[in-house]
């Protein structure tokens, strides 16, 4: 069904102007990062020499959180209303093909559609709009890592480098002619939500400064298509993956951890062993790891979770360790290591 954004409580600020002879341009997108170039379009058009305005923005429905009690707009809506716009122009179709958002959306006759994390799938009815066609921000250097997951299936293979590309929309999943792309290195230690934070400011700065060569169409005319025979997939994540496995090498699972920071988490389940010779199994989710680079880990067997300079060591295959810095029981806060082994009060730790 189709929903416009309303009664939603904001900050009450300035409601924004439009102009006529600006050409209008449609954002959609639904998360935090949406937000970013929301806000990066909103002050490039607020130029007195910018030749284009957000018209509209496209989102998901309002949906509960703070564990199901309230009812609650996308991060991009409410970011939106915080910057004084109009809940009429804000659109909340359970999906993109709906009859009636898209006649709505043909009645702003939209220049231009920009996507940021969207998440829905566009149909052919809904890309024959924009007089320009749409343009999406994909955090990976295409056609490498098309599809849901595209920062957390990186971080997951440990890359070295990966970037942010502009690419129009075809339908074909992230397979459109790419205007303009940027390189990042990454950063052994950074996780998903910081890497994909990041590539969206980048992205935002690409997409300003490509806007000009979009709205002349001469990046429709030099956008470089895709070498398909390159192409890699980065399927959606699901909760079954969170699980770490010991018997895999260190700089796997500590990979893992940082592309599944957020969501879904990485779990692991230890063995506490009491000083009466009692066990019980304790379920974990491991928030922060490093690769161990010491050669020996201290241990009287095979399987025993060591404590070395603050840190939980897990022995792991071929040889390595992984340490665990910050970790989180069910129903408490995150703790570090020491504090979690301070907590033990001699009692031995083994991995499971």
């Amino acid at each position: 069904m189709f929903r416009r954004l309303c009664c939603l409580q904001s900050t009450p600020t300035p409601s924004l102007t439009f102009s006529s002879n600006k050409k209008p341009l449609v954002l959609l997108g639904a998360p935090q990062v949406s937000a970013i170039v929301l806000d990066a379009l909103l002050n490039a058009s607020s130029s007195p020499h910018s030749s284009f305005q957000v018209a509209a923005i496209v989102t998901q429905p309002a949906a509960r959180r703070d564990r199901g009690k309230k009812l609650m707009p996308s991060p991009l809506a409410s970011y939106a209303l915080d910057r004084g716009f109009s809940s009429d122009l804000i659109f909340t179709p359970e999906r993109a093909g709906e009859d009636a958002f898209l006649s709505n959306l043909k009645a702003l006759q939209p220049e231009l559609c920009v996507t940021a994390a969207y998440g829905n799938i566009l149909p052919t009815k809904f890309l024959d709009i924009p007089a320009l066609g749409t343009v999406n921000i994909h955090p990976s250097l295409l056609p490498l890592y098309r599809g849901a997951a595209p920062v957390q299936r990186a971080l997951q293979d440990g890359v070295k480098e990966t970037g942010v590309s502009l690419a129009f929309t075809v339908r074909e999943l992230d397979a459109g002619p790419i205007i303009a792309s940027e390189t990042v290195e990454v950063d052994d230690q950074i996780k998903a939500p910081n890497l994909l934070e990041l590539l969206f400011y980048k992205g935002s700065e690409l997409l300003i400064r490509e806007l000009p060569s979009i709205f002349d169409g001469s990046a429709s005319v030099n956008a470089q298509p895709q070498d398909h025979s390159k192409a890699t997939l980065a399927p959606k994540i699901s909760q079954d993956e969170s699980w770490l496995v010991f018997d895999q090498e260190a700089s796997v699972l500590h990979n893992k951890v940082r592309a599944f920071s957020g969501w879904p988490g990485t779990r692991a389940k230890v063995q506490v062993v009491e000083k009466n010779g009692e066990q019980k199994t304790l379920d974990m989710k491991i928030i922060t790891t490093r690769v161990h680079s010491h050669e020996s880990v201290p241990s009287n067997e095979a399987d025993d979770i060591a404590f070395v300079e603050g840190a939980l060591v897990f022995p792991c295959g071929k040889g390595t360790n992984l340490e665990v810095l910050e970790l989180q029981l069910p129903g408490k806060k995150v703790v570090t290591a020491a504090a979690f082994w301070n907590g033990l009060r001699g009692q031995k730790l083994k991995k499971l």
